[in-house]
């Protein structure tokens, strides 16, 4: 009798770990559930331009992250004016194939802070889907043959600056988020067919952040953040479930969910960061005679190198009701951390936020939850750690990475977080769950600017930088 139970045990167990298909390694921005985490990797902890480096290739110009597929590494690009979808080998960092994803018009971007390939890839493991604000989304093959595609018309976004949101696939569907001036909405098409399945419009004209997908008491949920705004839609139907007001202006960071809780941290100029006066800003251009402010008279000013993004027009003059517009619009960001129970209806502002905070809060990067811990890094290296159930304060804007900006979202592996400083590729390495900041590592520049949030799988870290495309992996 004994031995029939274990046959039968064994019979079932092996037909579940027949059936199972091992979970994606990497396979979204952030990684799996847009996490950042992967707990089971042993990446290294020490690396640099001439240490741990498994290889290093060069790649072409863009923002995005690699995605992990099958045995490649899967990124969109921006090259001689033409629009990518490239693939390299795991192993050796040979390119396999690139796919063209044709655009009639590129979209306007920020020529040192944006770019037209800023949206990360997203794959089932089958298939790769992949989005551009110039032209729509594509689906291609494991070999780069096009599957179908989902036209766009050109993104006009939040002063120019370009797209930011990537893809996420759930139940067979694509979500896309697309918050831009012309016509904000939110999108689900169909993984296998690229039919739309569901449209929503949106309020919000301005976010970068990617949405995320919860599980929640009223079934799953799709939740993307934007100006004024953050909204949890039914994902079968794309109905509203819930809302919460409060967020920042131009909301960059992507939220994360787990065990019924979802948590976000944001910051953008206006709550904190009042925007000057157009007279105080028309004496600093010295242009008060005019009485309207030149390329050359903005780049005497902090405003410096974001003169297109301010005229929107295009004619060649800031104006006082342009600066005025951006006053108005930076005014109405309220920036804050937060933990919010899922599985109310309404506005649920005041009935499901667990707790608040305002201090520490990222401008770009996401925040990530990692061994009971919310942890966030801002521009100066400044990291803030808050318990996750509590949100009590275990320490406030430590400088504890390298000095610089941060555009790249941390990732964690193996009981450490990874921070990347955005101009010249610092990598600190933090050990996670502690009270205090404990630095193991502060790694050697890569002298190049790294906006991409790093991967881990194959316990390797995998960095893009503006001009290469880094394995870094213990020798062996």
């Amino acid at each position: 009798m004994k031995k029939l139970i274990a046959s039968l045990a064994l019979g079932v167990f092996s037909a579940v770990g027949l059936g199972a298909e091992p979970p994606l390694a990497w396979p979204q921005f952030r990684g799996p559930g847009g996490m950042g985490v992967a707990d089971a990797q042993k990446p290294p902890v020490e690396f640099g331009p001439t240490k741990n480096v498994k290889w290093k290739v060069p790649a072409p110009s863009g923002f995005s992250s690699p995605i992990v597929v099958g045995d490649m590494l899967v990124l969109t690009a921006f090259e001689n004016m033409k629009l990518y979808v490239v693939a390299y080998d795991r192993a050796n960092g040979t390119e396999r194939w690139r796919a063209e994803a044709p655009a009639k018009k590129i979209e306007p971007y920020h020529q040192t802070e944006g770019s037209p390939a800023a949206s990360t890839s997203v794959t089932d493991g089958k298939r790769i889907v992949s989005y551009f604000g110039s032209c729509g989304v594509f689906c291609h093959d494991l070999a780069g043959k096009e599957l179908w595609k989902y036209e766009l018309p050109t993104a006009a976004t939040m002063a120019d600056f370009g797209t930011g949101v990537s893809p996420i696939l759930a139940d067979d569907m694509v979500v896309l988020v697309r918050d831009e001036k012309t016509n904000p909405k939110i999108i689900a098409l169909d993984l296998t067919t690229g039919q739309l399945k569901w449209e929503k419009k949106r309020q919000s004209t301005s976010s970068f952040c990617s949405p995320v997908v919860c599980d929640t008491p009223n079934g799953k949920q799709v939740v993307a953040a934007g100006y004024g705004k953050m909204i949890g839609y039914d994902l079968a139907t794309g109905e509203e479930k819930w809302s919460v007001t409060g967020m920042p202006a131009a909301t960059c960071a992507t939220p994360v969910a787990e065990n019924g809780t979802l948590f976000f941290a944001g910051w953008s100029p206006g709550e904190d960061m009042k925007l000057p006066e157009f007279d105080v800003l028309l004496k600093a251009a010295d242009e008060e005679k005019q009485g309207f402010i030149t390329k050359e008279g903005l780049d005497k000013t902090f405003m410096k190198g974001f003169f297109d993004n301010q005229d929107t027009d295009h004619d060649g003059k800031l104006t006082r009701k342009e600066w005025d517009d951006a006053i108005k619009f930076m005014s109405e960001s309220k920036n804050s951390a937060f933990a919010l129970k899922l599985g109310g209806t309404g506005d649920v502002t005041k009935t499901h936020v667990l707790w608040k905070q305002t201090k520490g809060l990222p401008y770009v990067p996401s925040g990530i939850l990692y061994r009971g811990q919310y942890v966030l890094v801002k521009d100066g290296g400044l990291v803030t750690a808050y318990d996750a159930k509590t949100g009590k304060a275990l320490y406030v804007q430590e400088r504890a990475a390298a000095k610089g900006r941060y555009y790249a979202s941390p990732v964690a592996a193996n009981g450490y977080i990874y921070f990347t400083a955005l101009d010249d590729g610092t990598i600190t390495v933090l050990k996670a769950g502690t009270e205090e900041p404990v630095e193991v590592a502060k790694n050697p520049k890569l002298n190049e600017r790294v906006a991409a949030t790093p991967v881990i799988a194959d316990d390797t870290l995998y960095v893009r930088t503006a001009g290469h495309l880094y394995a870094f992996a213990e020798k062996k």
